[in-house]
Order: C-alpha cells, then sequence, then structure tokens
C-alpha cells in the first residue's frame, strides 16, 4: 500500500521555541525512521509527511494515500490527539490507531475513568482539581497521587507526586494547575505492583503481545522516589528493571483487565494499558495509551513484544493488518 506518516518532531518544536518538557510526549527523527523502514521492509510504499498542518497542506495539493500511519500527538489542547483522525475522516482516509472519540477519551483520564466505572473495571477513587476551589473538597484517604489530568510520557509526575496530607496535596495542585494548565488528576495510591500490558488488534480480535511489570533498582532508587515518571522514563535503564509477568494468575488478571478496558474504550490496531494492584491483590487500571511510543529501541510497547518474541517489524506488521481491515477496495 501507498503509507502516509504524520507524526510531530521534537526538533521542530524545539527550534521554535517550546521546552523539553513541552515536547517530551513528540517523537525523535530515529522513531520515525525506524517506523518508516519497518514499512518499507513489509513491502509498502512511504511518504513522510509529517504534523496536522503539514497533513492539510498535503491534503490540499491532492495528495492521497491507501492508508495513513499515525502517531502524531498534537502539542496543545485535550483533542490534541484526535486533530489528524479527524481530518482524515473529513477526506475518507484510513489511518492506523484509535478514532478521535477514544482518542479524547483516553487522553481525558477522569473521563476514561468514568467509563471503566461504569463498565465495572477495578480503578482507583479519584476527584478532579479544576482550579484552587477544588483542591479542599478532595475527600480521599491518604496517601494520594496527583497529576496533569491530560499529559503523557510521565510528564508531571515526580517523586513528589505521592502525597500524604492536605498541606502537600495544595502545594503539588497548584505547581501543577499552573505548569501545565489543565485540571489535576487526585487519586487513591495504589501500594501494589505496577505493570504495562501490550495490546494488539481491535475488538473481538484484541489480543495482549506480552506484559512486563516495572521493578526499581533498589541500589538506585529510595522508597520514596520510586515513582515511574518522566525522570525514571527518560532514565529506566539506569533506574528501572522490565520485567516479564511469567506468574500465571498474575498475568491473567493483568491481560483480563487490559483487553476488557481496551474493548470498552473502543480501541484500534495497538496500545498500552498500565495496571496497578492495590493493596489486596486487585488489578486495577490506571490509564491507556491508544497512541504508543514507538521507538523500536526504548518505547514500552516495542521493548515487552520483544521480551515475548515479536519483533519490531512484526509489530508494525500486526498495526498495519489490523488497520487494512478499514481499507475499502480502490
Amino acid at each position: 500500500m501507498r503509507v502516509g506518516l504524520t507524526y510531530d518532531l521534537k526538533d521542530e518544536y524545539l527550534a521554535a521555541g517550546y521546552s523539553p518538557e513541552d515536547v517530551a510526549e513528540l517523537d525523535k527523527v530515529e522513531t520515525i525512521d525506524g517506523i518508516d523502514n519497518a514499512l518499507r521492509e513489509l513491502g509498502h510504499q512511504t511518504e513522510r509527511i509529517g504534523s496536522v498542518r503539514r497533513l492539510l497542506e498535503c491534503l490540499g495539493e491532492g495528495k492521497r494515500w491507501d492508508i495513513v500511519f499515525n502517531i502524531a500527538e498534537g502539542l496543545a489542547g485535550l483533542g490534541r490527539e484526535s486533530q489528524v483522525p479527524t481530518v482524515l475522516e473529513i477526506y475518507g482516509i484510513p489511518y492506523t490507531f484509535s478514532d478521535p472519540v477514544t482518542l479524547g477519551i483516553s487522553l481525558h483520564k477522569g473521563m476514561a475513568k468514568r467509563v471503566m466505572q461504569s463498565a465495572g473495571i477495578a480503578t482507583p477513587a479519584f476527584a478532579e482539581v479544576r482550579d484552587e476551589a477544588d483542591i479542599d473538597p478532595v475527600d480521599l484517604p491518604y496517601p494520594l497521587f496527583a497529576k496533569p489530568l491530560a499529559e503523557g510520557s510521565g510528564k508531571g509526575i515526580s517523586s513528589k507526586s505521592r502525597v500524604n496530607n492536605k498541606r502537600e496535596l495544595r502545594e503539588l495542585c497548584l505547581d501543577l494547575l499552573t505548569r501545565f494548565r489543565q485540571p489535576v488528576l487526585v487519586e487513591t495510591f495504589l501500594p501494589g505492583r505496577e505493570f504495562t500490558v501490550g495490546v494488539t488488534g481491535t475488538g473481538r480480535n484484541a489480543e495482549c503481545p506480552g506484559m512486563m511489570e516495572v521493578v526499581f533498582r533498589k541500589d538506585k532508587t529510595t522508597a520514596t522516589n520510586q515513582i515511574y515518571g518522566q525522570f525514571t522514563k527518560d532514565n529506566y535503564d539506569d533506574l528501572v528493571d522490565y520485567v516479564p509477568v511469567r506468574e500465571p494468575d498474575v498475568a491473567r488478571s493483568c491481560e483480563e483487565l487490559a483487553l476488557a478496558a481496551w474493548r470498552v474504550l473502543g480501541g484500534r490496531d495497538a496500545g498500552r494499558v498500565d495496571v496497578r494492584f492495590d493493596g489486596h491483590g486487585i488489578a486495577n487500571f490506571i490509564e491507556v495509551n491508544p497512541l504508543p511510543g514507538l521507538n523500536y529501541i526504548h518505547s514500552d510497547l516495542p521493548i515487552l513484544c520483544k521480551m515475548n518474541g515479536i519483533s519490531f517489524t512484526q509489530l508494525i506488521g500486526r498495526i498495519v493488518e489490523s488497520a487494512a481491515t478499514r481499507v475499502r477496495p480502490a
């Protein structure tokens, strides 16, 4: 097929004056190179498009593709991940990954958790802090965990994210409200083990290609800073071990929850579901990433797939095969 690639490059936004934190979710050139090479290895013809603005220019020039491989994150707003899919749907061009509705709900972590609750899927109790007046009414037992409502890549998450009293909660919420200019999600802190679960496919055909546990290295971290945030993700080689899940009961619990969450949200083609156990050993939904990182070396989904004998090219092939079911015959 003729495959267009849509994406947002870190370097382009850094050159335009954005900060490293602003562009933490965006992609490096090596990520696009890896996807492009895999698609070509699978026999497809590729064209690099870029951001939603460049996509609009290309469409205006009359360019079309059989399918678009979309990993464009966008930069601002709750609808940023939905921008490219919305444009492509207007033009009737199929694309990889989830539709605008699923992307929007999943990015809004509060909305995603409400969907989980309505479907009977376990998720920590939570509150949304939209401004300073919402902080004091938060009525959840400490410790709590607070993070920006609509960010990925661990943005806004650090050793300060776990709070033990009202003073710490107020200080953190005020800081996050100022820095990220969006609501803060406050939820019950779960003390159990932490996993990320891969998903490929759509609907009834969705399956789990693998999962891994995030285990902090005790010689590199302390109990107070074992938080899987942006700094940890950027330095995972030194701070954590990604451990394959070998216990059947644990794996089954994580897989069942992840697939249930994926299907109820309408996830397509591939993604990741983050799972954490509570104090009773019950798996809980933390969040879903329906537009997963695809750096062939550093991103979680390619890493856990590799642990289970699935190469990066095979992963890209699975994604395209799933999306290709939505391509109309010429």
